[in-house]
Protein backbone atom coordinates (compact mmCIF):
# COMPACT_ATOMS: atom_id res chain seq x y z
CA UNK A 1 0.00 0.00 0.00
CA UNK A 2 1.24 3.50 -0.84
CA UNK A 3 2.25 5.98 2.07
CA UNK A 4 0.18 8.92 0.07
CA UNK A 5 -1.99 10.92 2.57
CA UNK A 6 -5.72 10.57 1.99
CA UNK A 7 -7.44 12.44 4.18
CA UNK A 8 -10.93 10.60 5.37
CA UNK A 9 -13.02 13.78 4.95
CA UNK A 10 -12.88 14.64 1.49
CA UNK A 11 -13.60 12.84 -1.51
CA UNK A 12 -11.49 12.10 -4.48
CA UNK A 13 -11.62 11.63 -8.42
CA UNK A 14 -9.71 8.92 -10.70
CA UNK A 15 -8.15 11.90 -12.19
CA UNK A 16 -6.21 12.16 -9.10
CA UNK A 17 -8.06 15.56 -7.46
CA UNK A 18 -9.42 15.89 -3.99
CA UNK A 19 -12.71 17.86 -2.76
CA UNK A 20 -13.51 18.66 0.53
CA UNK A 21 -17.02 20.12 1.27
CA UNK A 22 -17.24 22.67 4.19
CA UNK A 23 -21.16 23.90 4.25
CA UNK A 24 -22.19 25.36 0.68
CA UNK A 25 -18.39 25.56 -0.49
CA UNK A 26 -15.39 23.07 -1.36
CA UNK A 27 -11.74 23.40 -1.55
CA UNK A 28 -10.60 21.41 -4.43
CA UNK A 29 -7.00 20.82 -5.07
CA UNK A 30 -4.98 17.66 -6.54
CA UNK A 31 -3.77 14.46 -4.13
CA UNK A 32 -0.64 13.23 -2.51
CA UNK A 33 -0.68 10.23 -5.36
CA UNK A 34 -0.55 12.92 -8.28
CA UNK A 35 2.31 15.50 -7.14
CA UNK A 36 4.34 12.53 -6.11
CA UNK A 37 4.18 11.31 -9.82
CA UNK A 38 4.42 14.80 -11.32
CA UNK A 39 7.57 15.28 -9.14
CA UNK A 40 8.59 19.31 -8.51
CA UNK A 41 6.24 22.03 -9.49
CA UNK A 42 7.85 24.76 -11.26
CA UNK A 43 4.04 26.60 -12.46
CA UNK A 44 -0.02 26.55 -11.73
CA UNK A 45 -1.79 28.23 -14.37
CA UNK A 46 -5.29 28.97 -12.12
CA UNK A 47 -8.73 30.16 -13.54
CA UNK A 48 -10.07 33.90 -12.25
CA UNK A 49 -12.61 34.08 -9.27
CA UNK A 50 -16.20 34.13 -10.47
CA UNK A 51 -15.38 31.83 -13.44
CA UNK A 52 -18.77 29.41 -13.45
CA UNK A 53 -17.74 25.29 -13.55
CA UNK A 54 -19.34 22.39 -14.36
CA UNK A 55 -18.33 18.87 -12.73
CA UNK A 56 -15.22 17.75 -15.25
CA UNK A 57 -14.20 21.00 -16.54
CA UNK A 58 -10.63 21.49 -16.57
CA UNK A 59 -10.19 24.73 -14.53
CA UNK A 60 -6.24 24.29 -14.19
CA UNK A 61 -3.19 23.36 -15.29
CA UNK A 62 0.26 22.30 -13.49
CA UNK A 63 3.30 22.28 -14.29
CA UNK A 64 6.37 20.33 -13.04
CA UNK A 65 9.78 19.65 -13.89
CA UNK A 66 8.33 16.21 -16.04
CA UNK A 67 5.12 17.06 -17.58
CA UNK A 68 2.40 19.89 -17.52
CA UNK A 69 -1.00 18.23 -16.74
CA UNK A 70 -4.87 19.52 -16.62
CA UNK A 71 -6.86 19.91 -13.50
CA UNK A 72 -10.76 18.81 -13.41
CA UNK A 73 -13.54 19.91 -10.64
CA UNK A 74 -15.06 17.22 -9.10
CA UNK A 75 -18.12 19.15 -9.03
CA UNK A 76 -19.90 22.37 -10.30
CA UNK A 77 -20.19 25.69 -9.19
CA UNK A 78 -18.35 29.24 -8.90
CA UNK A 79 -14.96 29.81 -8.05
CA UNK A 80 -15.02 32.01 -5.22
CA UNK A 81 -11.19 31.99 -4.59
CA UNK A 82 -8.12 30.92 -5.81
CA UNK A 83 -5.04 30.30 -3.57
CA UNK A 84 -2.96 32.83 -4.96
CA UNK A 85 0.21 31.87 -2.82
CA UNK A 86 0.53 28.95 -5.54
CA UNK A 87 1.62 32.09 -8.15
CA UNK A 88 5.18 32.07 -6.45
CA UNK A 89 5.07 28.78 -4.63
CA UNK A 90 3.37 26.12 -7.06
CA UNK A 91 5.98 23.63 -4.64
CA UNK A 92 3.40 24.19 -1.85
CA UNK A 93 1.36 21.37 -3.97
CA UNK A 94 4.03 19.16 -3.13
CA UNK A 95 4.78 19.87 0.51
CA UNK A 96 1.36 20.08 1.68
CA UNK A 97 -1.00 19.27 -1.41
CA UNK A 98 -4.52 18.93 0.94
CA UNK A 99 -3.54 21.83 3.21
CA UNK A 100 -1.52 24.83 1.83
CA UNK A 101 -1.34 23.69 -1.83
CA UNK A 102 -5.63 23.84 -2.21
CA UNK A 103 -5.45 25.63 -5.95
CA UNK A 104 -9.40 26.88 -5.91
CA UNK A 105 -12.47 26.83 -3.54
CA UNK A 106 -16.17 26.96 -4.93
CA UNK A 107 -19.81 27.35 -4.08
CA UNK A 108 -21.34 24.36 -5.14
CA UNK A 109 -23.54 24.61 -7.62
CA UNK A 110 -25.15 21.14 -7.39
CA UNK A 111 -24.23 18.87 -4.22
CA UNK A 112 -25.27 15.74 -6.55
CA UNK A 113 -22.33 16.31 -8.50
CA UNK A 114 -20.36 14.32 -4.89
CA UNK A 115 -22.69 11.44 -5.52
CA UNK A 116 -20.04 8.79 -7.31
CA UNK A 117 -16.77 10.29 -5.95
CA UNK A 118 -14.26 8.15 -4.13
CA UNK A 119 -13.76 7.80 -0.48
CA UNK A 120 -10.53 8.05 1.05
CA UNK A 121 -10.35 4.06 1.44
CA UNK A 122 -11.44 3.74 -1.98
CA UNK A 123 -8.77 6.62 -3.64
CA UNK A 124 -6.26 4.54 -1.86
CA UNK A 125 -7.27 1.24 -3.05
CA UNK A 126 -7.12 2.55 -6.66
CA UNK A 127 -3.83 4.26 -6.42
CA UNK A 128 -2.43 0.94 -5.19
CA UNK A 129 -4.15 -0.66 -7.70
CA UNK A 130 -2.50 1.63 -10.45
CA UNK A 131 0.93 0.92 -9.12
CA UNK A 132 0.40 -2.69 -8.67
Amino acid sequence: MGDWKTPENAKYTKNDEWILVEGNTAKIGITDYAQDQLSDLVFVDMPETGTMLEKGDTFATVESVKAASDVYTPAGGEIVAVNEALEDNPELINSDPFGEGWIIQIKLGNPDDLDGLLSAAAYAKFCDERDA
